[in-house]
């Protein structure tokens, strides 16, 4: 997983490497999440964790990751730690974008069973 939290050439900033690293990024983010996915089925949360964060670490607003982000929590029982990650998914994307986390997002936390 070291290798895909890390950028592409950091600090060149020539013209070619505008595409290239956007092709990087998305491949990098499309590994962490397929992990991310993954390692819980085994009970590997912090792997899981680590890859989700290492995907927003690469896109902050990217909405799958930060959903992953709250599963993984919810499937190792942290339901706090699941609450706590939908406001620092949606204050930025507010003051960022003007826009709501999808109904998908909310939904997950909408669906945990009653304190």
């Amino acid at each position: 997983m070291s290798d895909l939290s890390r950028e592409l050439l950091p600090g060149w900033a020539e013209d070619w490497l505008l595409l290239e690293r956007d092709r990087w990024d998305q491949t990098r983010v499309y590994a962490l999440e397929s992990l991310s996915r993954q390692l819980p089925r085994d009970g590997h949360y912090l792997p899981a964790l680590q890859s989700a964060l290492a995907a927003i670490a690469v896109d902050s607003l990217r909405e799958t990751a930060h959903r992953l982000v709250v599963e993984v929590h919810m499937a190792e029982g942290n339901v706090a730690s699941a609450v706590t990650r939908y406001p620092d998914y949606r204050v930025p994307l507010q003051r960022e974008l003007k826009v709501e986390p999808s109904l998908q997002m909310t939904q997950l936390l909408r669906d945990l069973p009653p304190a």
